[in-house]
């Protein structure tokens, strides 16, 4: 089996923090458990702290908050395994599919599957809005990228260690979704989508997207239709 680099970009999540790395742990497959810390100032670090060293996990502190998509640039540049897996801090992803995402690399079927939450797979509902954000930016990405995904915005992203390398991600906050996606496809990787579970979280238990996020997320993906 791969060596499989798990990712956690992390910030203000000490109620999960903990929980997540468990989850993570429990599934057997975690050879190495990245933690970076992008500023958090809730008492995650302290959390952290405690973590560090335990069962393959590292932990890499951002003195500033920069955003989720330089969290997970510190991560990669500490990764060492042949398979690479992102993973929020927060409870909304279960580690249990990890068996399901890594399945189509462990058969060479791909080097790239991403989770979705739109087909078939338990879900708690989302907010209405919310999805139709997705799904329209989904489209675009669809659209510019000739291209047929049902859930580009998810952060189950797992990739092998060689498309990491040649990736050259520059995205430090919510624009990381959309470039590592066009950047992927115009390698011209295909792919490859699995069902996954959801348990999205409301806003007032620590949700931090929001709609303006959407314009970035847009101006990414027309950004690097052109932009290598």
């Amino acid at each position: 089996m791969p060596k499989l680099s798990v990712l956690i970009p992390c910030y203000n999540e000490r109620e999960t923090v903990e929980e997540i790395v468990r989850q993570v742990q429990a599934t057997g497959r975690a050879e190495e458990i990245i933690i970076v810390d992008d500023g958090s100032t809730d008492g995650t670090r302290d959390i952290l702290i405690h973590l560090d060293g335990q069962n393959g996990v590292k932990v890499v502190m951002h003195e500033r908050n920069q955003g989720k998509g330089a969290a997970v640039r510190t991560a990669l540049q500490h990764a060492t395994g042949d398979v690479m897996v992102i993973q929020d801090a927060d409870l909304e992803y279960d580690p249990r599919d990890y068996q399901t995402l890594l399945r189509p690399i462990e058969e060479g079927k791909a080097k790239v599957v991403y989770g979705s939450r739109f087909l078939g797979g338990p879900r708690r509902a989302m907010f209405f809005w919310h999805m139709v954000g997705n799904r329209f930016l989904t489209l675009v990405t669809n659209i510019l990228y000739n291209t047929i995904l049902s859930d580009m915005e998810t952060c189950y992203k797992v990739f092998t260690a060689d498309i990491a390398a040649n990736l050259n991600l520059r995205s430090s906050g919510w624009g990381f979704d959309p470039e590592i996606t066009a950047k992927i496809l115009r390698q011209g990787v295909r792919i490859y989508e699995v069902p996954i579970s959801y348990a999205g979280r409301e806003i007032e238990e620590g949700k931090k997207i929001s709609w303006w996020d959407g314009f970035t997320v847009l101006f990414t993906l027309l950004k690097y239709r052109f932009v290598k």
